[in-house]
């Protein structure tokens, strides 16, 4: 089983004590058995000796259940904690192009549905190993009670457990489908928030939506969990017949026909009676188990192919910027990825371009056209299929890709902005902030204390400059603004190209500005025209 696999990886010393103790456990729930046996069969045993016995074996139960438990629900949790840490570190270094064809809703589903099927199987592997080691003890004392009987049951239980185990196959499969059916879901749950608006205003797309993707997707994965379900019910009931029939045949055939002995009946009956709440849990826990299973075969793949595609090695020695430069050169560069028609492939290049310190650079082109495919690979989020780009005539390979990464800042299009300043230690970082802010028109907005921001909660203009402070604060050697003004007043985005962007070109800054605000052409140093992923023209003003 792939989940008690990754126990014992994560510590087959915890996994051994917890399997000791829960095996203590079921042998000393055997004893009790036994002790209360002796006692209903009138054995010449001294009853101060039993009683001394049964309270005796009564707190080890309690002590290497407890123990069991504990161990096993700790290391479970560690192993949900590492697996999350896991897959977060390989998010964070696998490539943007990868993480692009994998898609959010399925790393989201990842991350929050998997890992918590595995969370909570945690208490239910802690019973499992509890019930099957107290099985296995009673299963001790039964053969030693009579081993002819024990054999005739044991060959009983195999075959009963061999009809449950094709009922459990049956039923993981649906849960594997289900989980299939999940990633789904999310993509539409993420349609819900991203796309509130437009469903909004469309009734019909709104039906549609609703009906045909959500509810579709919806019922479909219903049915296969409600499968699946059915499938674990019916094992769990059929299951209990494994311990009531062997008391009927017991009772009602053999000790008839062979004469067995009072003693030995009732002590048969009374620890089967006593097996089937044991029994009871662990045909509960196997729908946990097997949910869980499938999460980590998820999360697995997902893992691996993270792993897979990742070829960025940690650099944390040589990650500080220079501001210090002296040319950028995309030499023969090309990207390759898919257009809006899924038979034919869109083609960044090749790109043939020399950059230098202090360059204002408009990015110009029509929708379509490549500029922020290449603004991804000028940064190094994506990495040239051909060609090579050359940061001070050195080469930039996976070797120092992240080190390279470091000499950019970049508000996209798309902008995350954190609610605070992460990652800059700066011993005048509020003097600093204050000023900003009054310079961006946001003090009477927002305010920050050690880092973080007072609020977020503003128009998408004001988030930009917002995200723009950050650039700020990051002193970078390079600055890359994406449609940075398309959600500016006019007054604001005359104060960007007027003010903000020539203060960056006298600081010694390299500008990269994507920008459609042609009226403004005249501020650069440098008009670089992209069509279709080829550059028009690249020219110097």
């Amino acid at each position: 089983m792939k989940l008690i696999r990754l126990l014992l990886k994560s510590s087959w010393l915890g996994v051994a004590f917890a399997t000791f103790t829960g095996l203590l456990s079921g042998a000393s729930s055997a004893g009790l058995i036994a002790t209360i046996n002796f006692v209903l069969r009138g054995t010449e045993l001294p009853k101060s000796l039993l009683g001394w016995s049964f309270v005796g074996l009564c707190c080890l139960l309690a002590v290497s259940t407890t123990a069991s438990q504990a161990l096993i629900a700790r290391l479970a949790q560690r192993v949900v904690l590492n697996l999350q840490l896991h897959l977060t570190r390989c998010i964070l270094a696998c490539r943007l192009c990868h993480l692009e064809e994998i898609g959010a809703p399925r790393l989201l589903a990842t991350l929050t549905e998997d890992v918590q099927a595995i969370s909570n199987a945690s208490f239910a592997v802690s019973n499992l190993c509890i019930s099957v080691a107290l099985i296995i003890g009673c299963f001790f004392y039964l053969s030693w009670l009579s081993l002819n009987l024990f054999c005739l049951m044991f060959v009983f239980t195999v075959l009963g457990i061999s009809s449950q185990n094709f009922l459990i196959a049956r039923g993981r499969k649906f849960i594997k489908l289900a989980r299939e059916q999940q990633d789904k879901l999310f993509q539409h749950f993420q349609t819900t928030t991203e796309g509130i608006k437009e469903l909004k205003l469309h009734h019909q797309r709104r039906q549609a939506f609703l009906v045909e993707d959500l509810q579709a997707s919806a019922i479909i994965f219903q049915h296969q969990r409600m499968m699946a379900t059915d499938l674990f019910s019916l094992a769990a009931g059929s299951g209990l017949l494994l311990f009531f029939i062997p008391i009927g045949l017991l009772i009602f055939v053999l000790s008839p026909l062979f004469n067995i002995s009072f003693s030995v009946v009732s002590g048969y009956v009374l620890t089967i009676v006593f097996m089937i709440s044991p029994l009871r849990i662990l045909l509960t826990s196997l729908p946990i188990i097997s949910q869980a299973s499938v999460a980590l075969e998820k999360i697995e793949s997902l893992g691996l192919f993270l792993v897979a595609q990742t070829t960025e090695p940690e650099q944390a020695n040589l990650l500080d910027y220079q501001l210090k430069w002296k040319s950028l050169t995309l030499a023969g560069v090309t990207h390759r990825y898919r257009g809006e028609r899924e038979d034919s492939n869109f083609i960044l290049g090749p790109i043939n371009l020399t950059f230098y310190p202090g360059e204002l650079v408009f990015v110009v082109g029509g929708n379509g056209s490549g500029k922020s495919t290449l603004v991804k690979l000028l940064t190094g989020l994506y990495v040239a299929e051909t060609g090579v780009i050359e940061f001070d005539e050195q080469p930039i390979t996976d070797a120092n890709l992240e080190w390279y990464r470091q000499q950019f800042s970049v508000v996209f299009s798309d902008f995350y902005l954190f609610d605070r300043l992460l990652g800059l230690d700066n011993p005048h970082l509020n003097s600093q902030i204050q000023d900003y802010l009054v310079q961006l028109q946001l003090d009477h907005k927002v305010t920050v204390n050690e880092g973080v921001l007072s609020t977020t909660a503003l128009s998408q203009g004001q988030r930009k400059r917002l995200a723009l402070l950050t650039a700020y604060m990051e002193n970078r050697a390079i600055y890359v603004f994406d449609e940075w003004a398309s959600d500016q007043d006019p007054v604001f985005k005359d104060i960007f190209y007027t003010q903000l962007l020539p203060k960056l070109k006298h600081q010694g800054k390299t500008v990269f500005a994507i920008s459609h605000d042609d009226r403004y052409f005249d501020r650069a140093d440098r008009i670089i025209k992209l069509d279709y992923g080829k550059v028009l023209c690249d020219k110097r003003l």
